[in-house]
């Protein structure tokens, strides 16, 4: 992003007065508000990249937790899937031992 003015320069800038020249005062505040609206972009813009980066950092530590899952949760789905297989391959069998 090229940016040409900041509010050092627009702070500084000399305009020639001429005969019909516009008022400096008008100006002056005027330029006054363009300065202040810089300021308040320029902090916007560094709040917002504050928050990227810690959304970013997120995004990374989300994708780490997931990366590695609950043994526990796991080793649940997995009983209880070799439990239903259990039943559908032996069936009445199974159960009827258990009894």
């Amino acid at each position: 992003m090229d940016i040409k003015l900041d509010t050092k320069k627009i702070l500084e800038k000399e305009f020639k007065t001429g005969m019909r020249g516009y008022n400096q005062e008008e100006v002056d505040l005027f330029l006054d508000d363009v300065i202040q609206d810089y300021q308040s972009f320029k902090k916007k813009i560094t709040e917002i990249e504050n928050e990227n980066i810690q959304m970013r950092e997120q995004l990374i530590e989300s994708k780490n937790r997931t990366a590695t899952p609950n043994t526990g949760a796991t080793n649940f789905d997995i009983i209880k899937r070799i439990t239903n297989l259990e039943n559908h391959v032996f069936g009445e069998k199974l159960s009827g031992e258990r009894n």
